[in-house]
């Protein structure tokens, strides 16, 4: 694959189409300002020449003009050195349709919760407790090696009772990966305090993986301290984001992991295009640059924690 090309799997012709499909799920055509989004996918980068892992990608979720299986999503991020992901579920459907993928696709783990924003809609329906109750048996699958994106966002969730069902919710994830030895995939938004403080109340489960990484320097000493991954996305290549620069060049090398959140987060240059797998050779070549370290070496120390976060492949 030339480094000019976008993969086959994401071209198409219906220019009239919209991002319906993918189990249900699509992601909105307009931005958050409500300008409407370029639904092309960006050309694929230069491979990268010692592989990593997407350790945080939404499969089922439809965005572009077309609908792409598991196995031509995984097969494009495999030509450009992305040689496996971790397909993460945010409600019971997408969680079903996670353990289903693991099934279709050996290059694929997973990880499974109720997402926070959805904590009190699922209260709200009083099927929060049954909720979480089908979270835990379907985790008994092998391959999935998560619980998350689990966490607190008080971007999207700010009245105060819906915030005390989501600790509520933290918690009870938190209990579930403990229990099943699992690794805690935390979504955090503005929440950076009470993330750090329930995780210190409660026992901990044997890993922790701050998914999309958004705080500063501050919070990856904490990391650090308590030995917690902190996985970068797109936002570390952005700009005006030098904070998350900062952070990365403090985190120990050792806990640094890189994701896309796919569809979403589209690393620089193609920031609010469509994002996939297949982009995480953008993503490390702005890490290795903010961290002045050859490419390769960050490659190596990212694919091994990835294993030592998630476990084998294999």
């Amino acid at each position: 694959m030339c480094a000019s090309e976008t993969p086959s799997a994401y071209l198409s012709d219906d220019v009239d189409g919209g991002p319906t499909g993918g189990d249900g799920q699509a992601r909105s055509s307009k931005d958050e300002s409500g300008r409407k989004r370029k639904l092309e996918y960006p050309p694929a980068p230069e491979p990268l020449a010692v592989p990593v892992m997407d350790n945080h990608t939404h499969l089922n979720f439809r965005d572009g003009l077309v609908e792409v299986s598991v196995k031509d999503a995984l097969d494009a991020a495999a030509a450009v050195g992305v040689q496996g992901a971790v397909q993460v579920a945010c409600d019971l459907e997408s969680a079903r349709f996670t353990v289903r993928a693991l099934d279709e696709d050996s290059r694929l783990l997973g990880a499974l919760a109720i997402h926070p924003n959805d904590a009190p809609l699922y209260a709200g329906r009083g099927e929060l407790e049954s909720a979480l109750a089908e979270i835990e048996t379907l985790a008994a699958h092998p391959r999935v090696r998560g619980i998350g994106e689990t966490g607190l966002d008080y971007f999207r969730t700010t009245g105060e009772e819906e915030q005390k069902i989501q600790q509520y919710s933290f918690r009870r994830h938190i209990d579930i990966a403990r229990r099943l030895g699992l690794t805690l995939q935390i979504h955090d938004r503005d929440a950076h305090d009470d993330v750090v403080r329930i995780l210190l109340e409660d026992e901990q489960p044997p890993r922790v993986v701050f998914h999309c990484f958004s705080g500063d320097e501050t919070l990856a000493a904490i990391c650090n301290e308590h030995g917690w991954f902190m996985s970068f996305a797109g936002p570390v290549s952005f700009k005006a984001n030098d904070h998350l620069r900062a952070a990365l060049r403090l985190a120990r090398r050792d806990l640094i992991l890189v994701e896309t959140d796919s569809p979403f987060l589209t690393p620089h240059p193609f920031r609010g295009r469509p994002n996939a797998s297949y982009m995480i050779p953008y993503t490390m070549r702005a890490m290795a640059a903010a961290v002045d370290v050859d490419l390769d070496t960050l490659c190596a120390a990212v694919a091994q924690n990835t294993v030592d976060a998630y476990g084998s492949w294999d």
